[in-house]
């Protein structure tokens, strides 16, 4: 870009923050609709509303706007120099210029991302049609990273006292207190939020019920690799290294679980399992039981951060006459690997990710005869190019944080319309492949118009990246059948309705997992979790998932989850929100919607 076009970039962008802030901080309601499109959308990450919030149309922004203004006192907004300068993009199809802004607040420095583009009702004037707000440190609880990191004199001057290792070791003993905050998962949710606690004093515990840290994917079925690109998926403060491989095997990712704990300096306690617990709203504090090394150990935190996933309990769905099969029945979720398993005959119920990846694992290992039985329509997409379509944006340039903030920013309206569109394209590059898989029976979801990245966020699964099984399906070498076609098990198979018997010596439920409201339902009893309501998904009406990374219905109970990316950007609006809470500059309590 030619720097007078930059400069003019800029000046532009200086223009509306100036015009912006005016009406801001005169609560004028008239002038701040004035710098946002009637159809914009404003999202703010805990900056103005110690919540995350999304609010659309420029009526109803510029009201928002004023009711959280006065409390938040945001001012001297300005282009963020240290970022990405203004520039010329196109987002959900919509031509826009895009700039980063830092701004300041009695509560700490925010900072954010606008899109303005032509308002052709008033004259083409450029207005707000995208507006982040996120805050991005709390004023006197900063990180302690890069300058703030740190002296260790504490350690390195005094000889005779305890060193560096002897503090860490007791730290995690929790032998004479109780954490302030209990994650309770260590995969890369627990990590991510255990690191952003850590970071910012807050003294957290990480436990998981595993031998090693890592092991949740460790002990995952032998061939996984994760199916989307290395340069989305690191976890916060700490990236992959640049040599590592562009699709990341799951021990190499276990191995980099363990090292990263270490490094953090996280307190994590392995071979733990969390029992359950209650609260107690005079006191503010959890009574927690853990369970460690056969041992009972009571614990009272003042929250619990659950970070086991974003489904819990297996899916065990009843399926009429299954009782009559007499060979073994397994859940996808204990598939570890193809061994001991050559020569077997397998049916599989269901036609996701790990329904097609078990197949393909098997067939590869001489397993006998693998079918898959399909029960509804699944979305089917290329590994690539298709499924890395959302992620173009990790490529463009920017860096990592960049990216981040810019993926943050994408309100739910347009962010629908942005997958709409890479569904169609996608559909369109994976057309031969879906043709295939139709002439060999397998039934392709034709009402999915949003992709297969909407169906994790609505499903948490419904959809399989193609890294070689559909090619055998369409060959015949994993045999498919419908659920229709199944007139009921028997004891060495399955009986099909045309009178033919489909031997089996094993049954793969590939039948998914029940939403995490079970698992708070089971952990914490039934009032907890109609407390706290639906886990995931996204509320149409809020343009939000449900109770992520937000204070919840029930108090000091708050729930982490979703893909390394996720983990990453949100692991930080939820650690400032649990330190604010700590703090008492908010409540504890959820704000009324």
């Amino acid at each position: 870009m030619p720097d007078g076009l930059a400069e003019s970039l800029s000046a532009v962008a200086e223009r509306w923050l100036s015009d912006f802030e005016a009406a801001l901080s005169a609560s004028d309601e008239a002038s701040l609709a004035g710098t946002v499109h009637p159809d914009g959308h404003w999202r703010d990450l805990v900056a103005l509303t110690w919540h995350i919030r999304t609010v659309s149309g420029g009526t109803d922004i510029a009201a928002a706007l004023c009711s959280y203004a006065p409390d938040a006192r945001p001012a001297n907004f300005r282009i963020d120099t240290g970022r990405t300068p203004p520039r010329h993009v196109t987002r959900a199809g919509t031509d826009a210029i895009e700039s980063f802004f830092v701004f300041d607040s009695p509560h700490g420095r925010g900072n954010g991302v606008v899109r303005l583009i032509p308002d052709d009702s008033d004259g083409g004037r450029l207005k707000a049609w995208t507006l982040l707000t996120a805050l991005d440190q709390i004023a006197g609880h900063e990180e302690t990273v890069g300058s703030a990191r740190p002296s260790g004199e504490v350690y390195s001057r005094d000889f005779s006292g305890p060193n560096w290792l002897d503090r860490r070791e007791a730290a995690a003993a929790y032998a004479d207190r109780d954490p302030e905050v209990l994650v309770v998962g260590g995969g890369q949710a627990g990590l991510s939020i255990g690191a952003r606690l850590t970071q910012l004093g807050v003294d957290t515990l990480v436990i998981d019920r595993e031998a090693r840290i890592g092991d949740n994917w460790r002990k995952r079925y032998h061939a996984l690799t994760l199916h989307n690109q290395v340069h989305v998926n690191h976890l916060p403060y700490m990236p992959f290294p640049p040599n590592w491989p562009t699709y990341l095997p799951k021990d190499k990712i276990a191995g980099w679980f363990e090292a990263y704990a270490e490094a953090m300096e996280l307190n994590f306690w392995t071979g733990t399992e969390f029992e359950g617990g209650s609260y107690d709203a005079e006191t503010g504090r959890w009574t927690v039981t853990l369970v460690r090394d056969g041992k009972r150990r009571e614990m009272r935190p003042r929250h619990v951060a659950m970070a086991t996933g974003v489904s819990g309990i297996p899916n065990l769905p009843k399926i009429p006459t299954l009782e009559n099969f007499k060979g073994e029945v397994i859940h996808s979720g204990s598939y570890a690997s193809a061994e001991g398993r050559k020569g077997k005959r397998v049916v599989i119920i269901g036609t996701g990710t790990s329904a097609h990846d078990i197949a393909q694992d098997l067939y590869s290992h001489g397993s006998g005869r693998v079918t898959m039985v399909q029960r509804s329509p699944t979305t089917v997409v290329s590994v690539e190019p298709s499924a890395q379509l959302p992620y173009a944006l990790y490529e463009e340039g920017p860096p990592l944080d960049d990216c981040d903030l810019i993926a943050a920013s994408m309100p739910y309206g347009p962010l629908k319309t942005a997958h709409e569109m890479l569904a169609a394209k996608g559909t369109e590059i994976d057309k031969p492949l879906l043709d295939g898989l139709r002439r060999a029976g397998f039934r392709i979801d034709e009402e999915d118009r949003t992709g297969w990245q909407f169906k994790y966020l609505q499903r948490g699964g419904g959809y399989y990246f193609n890294v070689g099984c559909s090619e055998l399906i369409v060959d015949g070498k994993v045999g498919l059948i419908q659920y229709g076609d199944i007139n009921r098990f028997v004891e060495d198979g399955v009986l099909l309705k045309n009178g033919e018997t489909l031997p089996a010596d094993i049954v793969v439920l590939a039948t998914g997992f029940k939403g995490q409201e079970a698992l708070v339902e089971k952990l914490f009893g039934r009032e907890v979790a109609d407390r706290v309501g639906r886990i995931w998904g996204f509320d149409e009406e809020a343009q939000e998932l449900r109770n992520m990374w937000i204070r919840t219905g029930q108090p000091g109970l708050w729930f982490i989850a979703g893909s390394f990316a996720q983990c990453r950007i949100y692991s930080k609006y939820l650690a400032l929100q649990m330190k604010a809470c700590l703090e008492g500059l908010i409540p504890r309590e959820a704000p009324a919607a």
